[in-house]
């Protein structure tokens, strides 16, 4: 009886359930959208990271992108932002578990995008920190831990770096090694003019003066290099500057960035290494400002620092630093260069 009962009950309440056909179908519809919108944020982002930040040998930090099986990239133009954009690229040493920013690259594009301006900042350039002072690579690592969540770090970098310079961070990248390696093999290996002869103190590897193609491998040992080098870990970073520099050359000459059969072939490739922090940009509008101004000869300098080594890091220089930061803000890098050619380091 009590059966019978219940089974009445139920029939009751099942005629008055609404049917949930309708309600699947709209839940099916929005995860379907969720996800294409999702798929293109992560596509033009990788984009991003070739396009700019690959530009100068780092990528950034977002979510791993899907087998690219999408349609042409960055199809719809959009207006170019204006204004000035700086870009925050980070080269990261993972190896023996530790996260280090060991090169930290400043990408500088002026509001006539009429070129790039690579600022290498030194990973031991001491910082204003909680209690003091520290290195700018300490940011990146304390931040992270020994975890891997790299956009903590990149985000930490970030905030000391706009501390330091006064200037927006308006997006940025960060490229581990392995992931260099694979985008200079994708593009069929990076020239780099060295002034001075280089050995490798991990592999024994000899890098002569003058112009060369490095491979991956041989790309990723020559960043490592510090020890020997005659200033240390500054001479590292104007190495990683050339690097830069030839890296965009291969790129513009190849037409990568601009092929889009060239581009998703290359995404492809380094796509598992690839994520981007785009700030409130358009992936797109940024992609299209920077490219255009990476269409002439790149312009590398160093943040001033003062040569002799502190025993916990390098201070900034008092007499050049108020110049050249006010020079970074008004947009007026190109004029604080040609007044301090000692600062410049030469790409060819």
């Amino acid at each position: 009886m009590i059966e019978d009962e219940l089974r009445a009950a139920f029939a009751r309440l099942e005629e008055s359930t609404p049917p949930v056909g309708p309600v699947r179908a709209a839940v099916d519809r929005a995860v379907i959208t969720r996800r294409r919108r999702r798929r293109r944020v992560r596509l033009a982002g990788t984009a991003l990271a070739v396009a700019a930040v690959a530009l100068v040998g780092f990528t950034a930090m977002a979510p791993r992108p899907p087998a690219p099986t999408a349609a042409p990239l960055l199809a719809t133009p959009e207006p170019e932002p204006g204004g000035a954009l700086n870009l925050l690229l980070l080269g990261v040493d993972q190896s023996a578990g530790s996260r280090r920013a060991d090169s930290v690259l400043l990408v500088h594009v002026p509001a006539d995008r009429s070129r790039l301006y690579l600022v290498s900042l030194p990973r031991d350039l001491l910082v204003p920190a909680p209690g003091g002072t520290e290195k700018l690579n300490a940011t990146f690592s304390r931040a992270t831990g020994s975890g891997t969540d790299l956009a903590a770090g990149y985000r930490a970098t970030r905030q000391a770096v706009a501390r330091l310079t006064g200037v927006r961070v308006d997006a940025g990248a960060v490229l581990t090694y392995p992931g260099a390696r694979d985008l200079t093999d994708a593009v069929g290996g990076v020239p780099v003019c060295l002034p001075e002869p280089v050995r490798s103190v991990h592999t024994e590897r000899r890098f002569p003066a003058g112009c060369q193609r490095l491979d991956g491998a041989a790309a990723v040992d020559l960043l490592r290099q510090r020890y020997g080098l005659r200033d240390g870990g500054l001479d590292r970073d104007r190495n990683a500057a050339r690097y830069a520099a030839g890296l965009l050359r291969q790129m513009r000459e190849r037409g990568t960035a601009t092929d889009p059969a060239q581009l998703n072939r290359l995404l492809i490739r380094i796509g598992p290494a690839v994520t981007v922090d785009a700030g409130d940009l358009s992936l797109p509008a940024l992609v299209g400002a920077i490219a255009r101004a990476g269409a002439a000869e790149p312009v590398a300098v160093a943040f001033p620092v003062l040569a002799e080594w502190n025993g916990r890091g390098y201070e900034a220089d008092p007499e050049l630093t108020p110049g050249f930061l006010d020079a970074l803000r008004a947009d007026r890098l190109g004029e604080w260069a040609a007044a301090h050619p000692a600062r410049v380091t030469a790409l060819r």
